[in-house]
Formats: structure tokens, C-alpha cells, sequence
């Protein structure tokens, strides 16, 4: 990137316009199935394994778009992959309306995992760093993850007053074709949404030529040389499992309606306020660790994240939480959520920490989340497969059981990472 757009100071619509699109367009293949969990497996026909299935195979295209998406990227302006990327996963959305087969629905989701990673990823990814210049990395991806979770917040609360709307009962009392009726209504009217999101990112979201072009960088991100200098750095391996093990505690959150409904025994609707109150908790958590990581480390809060995560997922994996301990259970959500997004927003400000070369930061990008977003493939399928097999408390806690080992693989990661991080600075 050219020094004199580096710490260019960019409009804050810019950043408003990313957060949007950086959200929207997972809204559909994700958000949707996490606040309204056990309405969309019955909408559908289908298991907590069939709709793990279905995640493994966004995930399996996502895992190859990753690494070439970046090249992409360096050859299209940010605002036309985008808006492209945005266009064709409302138009699947459209498609999902109609309740496809299962058969399709894997069709679906993989389509999906093109248009969401290959189209827009390393575009979006591209884009924050251009906004946040040098200096304020941690800030804007503080910033963008944060505001990612306002948005799906907003997206989630319009969402349950739709469903409620075409409710006329008490929701207990409806039947399923009742449900998968107003259902369709939340799917539809998301989709026009994320549609007119992505007109609107082609026509507002601009940079200049300069800004989207690094003279730093070679014509071809994907070379078998930059490769070879990104697998030698200890931090890229590192940061490999960090990712992994967060992004999967980043997975379980898709849990915390059915948990709510299926434990706590709430109904459907207040189960999916619970899915959309953690996620109005995302924005500050965002800015305050991404302000606090400028100023101090990032590695340091990402370790402080997965010790929260590792906590809180053994409270839940001993069952000592019921519908008699209400107050636990808001305060072990809440203190996961503050974990998971914690670890999450700083995924990438620790590039600079790590001292990767800019040359280099889309190859590693790339090669780090080949493996780091593997959970997109069997994150789904293993919850699934404990959630079937033992239904209700005793799955969820075998789920979260599965957690509490991931976490702490990312705690002794993430502490090596800070150490590393740490001889850097006094080398």
C-alpha cells in the first residue's frame, strides 16, 4: 500500500458501509438458522446433522475460496465483488423461500460458500485494511466486527417481529405450517434486504485508485515464493490454530436459542430474543477491545477471550445450569459471548503484531484460513451428531463439552502467540 494513502484519513461512512455488508451477507446461510434454530430444522424436515451437512458443504467451497479469492481481490475494486457477492446471496435467499429439498439445500449452501468467501471475503477483509491505515488496525476491525453484530442484531429483531406477525396464536398453539409460513416471510423479506444492501455498496462504497492498489505488493498474490515466506513465520501456524479453536467457539453460539428453549424451556419466540440480545452485546465489545488492543496487545486480549470460553463452556458441560438457575445462565451467555467475540475481533489485527510483511498479508490471510475455517465444514456436522444422539440437556452439554476442549487448545496457543509476540518486540 502507498505510503501517502496509508494513514490517508477515510470517511467514517466508509467503515458504516462495510460493517452493513460484512454482516449482510452472512445473514442469510447463518444468522437466520441461529436465532430461529429449531424453527428452521422444522421448517426444513430436517436434523441437527442434515443442517450440520449442509454447513460442510458451504464449507468445504468456502475452504478453497479462501485461498483464491485473495487474487481476486487485488484485481477488482472492492465495492463491485461486494455488491456482486451481496446480489447472488440474496438471490439464494430467494431460493430458500421456497423450501428446497435437502438435496438442494447442500446445492444451496455451497453455492453460498461462493458467493459469501470466494466474491467477498478477502474484498471485504482488503477494504478494513485500507480504512484503518497502519496505526488503527485494531480499531477497525474492533469497529467492523462490532458493528457486524449490531447489524445482525437489527437483522434478528426484525426478524422475530415479522415471524410474530404472522402469528396470530399463542406460538405453542400454531402448526408447523403455520410456522414455516410466517418463517417464509422472515426469509423473503431478509433477502430484498441484503439485495438492496449490495446496490447500494456498488454505488457508495469508493476508493481511489491508489488506495486499492499496493505497489508494495506482486502482480500475483497466490506464488509459490510468498508461500514459502508465510510458512516460515512460527506466528502464521499459530494463528492457524487460534483461529480454529475461536471460530469454533464462535460456531457454538448457534446453540444458545436451542439451549434456551430446550433447558431453559422458553418458548420459541423468547428463545430467539435470546440468540438476538447476545448479539447486540457484539458492537461493544467490538470497540472497546478494539480501542484497548491499539493500546495495548491484541495477543493479550485474545488470550484473555479463550479463558473466558474455556470457563464458561465447562459451567455449561457439568449441567448446573436448569430453568431454576436463570440468572447463571444469562451471566455464563453473556461472559462466553464477551469470550468468543473477544478472540474474534482481533483474528486479524495480530498481523501487525506478528511482524508479516504487508507484501505478504493476503497470502497469509489466505493460508491461515484454509485451516482456521475448517469448523465451516465439521463444526455443524459434530454438533449434530451429540445433539441427535442425546437429545436435549444431556447433547447440549456433550456440545459444549466438545467446546471446552477446543478452547483450551486455543488458550495454550493463543499464550504462545503473546510470548512470541512478546520476544519480537524485545529482539
Amino acid at each position: 500500500m502507498q505510503q501517502d494513502t496509508v494513514n490517508k484519513k477515510r470517511p467514517l461512512y466508509v467503515i458504516l458501509l462495510l460493517i452493513l455488508a460484512a454482516e449482510a451477507v452472512f445473514i442469510l446461510p447463518f444468522v437466520l438458522q441461529r436465532i430461529f434454530r429449531t424453527t428452521f430444522l422444522e421448517s426444513f424436515s430436517i436434523t441437527d446433522t442434515e443442517i450440520g451437512s449442509c454447513f460442510a458443504a458451504y464449507g468445504t467451497v468456502a475452504l478453497v475460496s479462501y485461498l483464491f479469492g485473495g487474487p481476486l481481490a487485488d484485481k477488482f475494486k472492492p465495492n463491485v465483488l461486494m455488491s456482486v457477492a451481496l446480489i447472488l446471496t440474496a438471490s439464494g435467499g430467494f431460493y430458500l423461500a421456497t423450501y428446497p429439498t435437502l438435496y438442494n439445500l447442500h446445492i444451496l449452501y455451497g453455492f453460498w460458500g461462493f458467493t459469501t468467501i470466494f466474491l467477498f471475503w478477502a474484498a471485504m477483509i482488503k477494504a478494513t485494511r485500507i480504512w484503518g491505515g497502519s496505526n488503527k488496525q485494531g480499531i477497525a476491525f474492533g469497529f467492523l466486527d462490532g458493528g457486524r453484530g449490531l447489524v445482525a442484531a437489527l437483522f434478528g429483531s426484525a426478524g422475530v417481529v415479522i415471524f410474530s406477525l404472522f402469528i396470530t396464536k399463542e406460538v405453542e398453539l400454531t402448526s408447523i405450517e403455520e410456522r414455516r409460513i410466517a418463517f417464509k416471510q422472515v426469509i423473503t423479506y431478509t433477502s430484498i434486504a441484503v439485495m438492496c444492501i449490495g446496490f447500494i455498496v456498488f454505488f457508495f462504497l469508493k476508493f481511489s485508485e491508489t488506495e486499492t492498489v499496493d505497489s508494495d505488493k506482486p502482480s500475483k498474490l497466490l506464488t509459490l515464493e510468498n508461500l514459502k515466506s508465510v510458512v516460515k513465520f512460527k506466528a502464521v501456524w499459530l494463528l492457524m490454530i487460534i483461529i480454529l479453536c475461536a471460530y469454533y467457539g464462535y460456531k457454538m453460539t448457534d446453540l444458545f436459542s436451542k439451549y434456551a428453549e430446550q433447558v431453559m424451556n422458553y418458548n420459541k419466540i423468547e428463545a430467539a430474543k435470546v440468540g438476538t440480545y447476545l448479539l447486540y452485546i457484539r458492537p461493544v465489545i467490538g470497540i472497546v477491545i478494539g480501542i484497548l488492543a491499539d493500546r495495548t496487545k491484541a495477543s493479550l486480549w485474545i488470550v484473555i477471550g479463550f479463558l473466558l470460553m474455556t470457563i464458561t463452556s465447562l459451567i455449561f458441560y457439568l449441567g448446573i445450569i436448569d430453568d431454576s438457575t436463570t440468572l447463571l445462565f444469562i451471566l455464563s451467555i453473556g461472559t462466553m459471548a464477551l469470550g468468543v467475540y473477544s478472540a474474534r475481533v482481533l483474528y486479524f489485527a495480530t498481523l501487525e503484531e506478528a511482524k508479516i510483511p504487508l507484501a505478504v498479508t493476503g497470502t497469509a490471510v489466505g493460508f491461515i484460513s484454509i485451516v482456521g475455517y475448517t469448523p465451516d465444514i465439521f463444526a455443524g456436522l459434530l454438533m449434530g451428531y451429540f445433539l441427535d444422539a442425546n437429545k436435549g440437556a444431556i447433547g447440549l452439554q456433550h456440545a459444549f463439552g466438545v467446546m471446552g476442549l477446543f478452547t483450551f487448545v486455543g488458550l495454550v496457543a493463543s499464550f504462545l502467540f503473546y510470548r512470541q509476540v512478546q520476544k519480537n518486540h524485545v529482539n
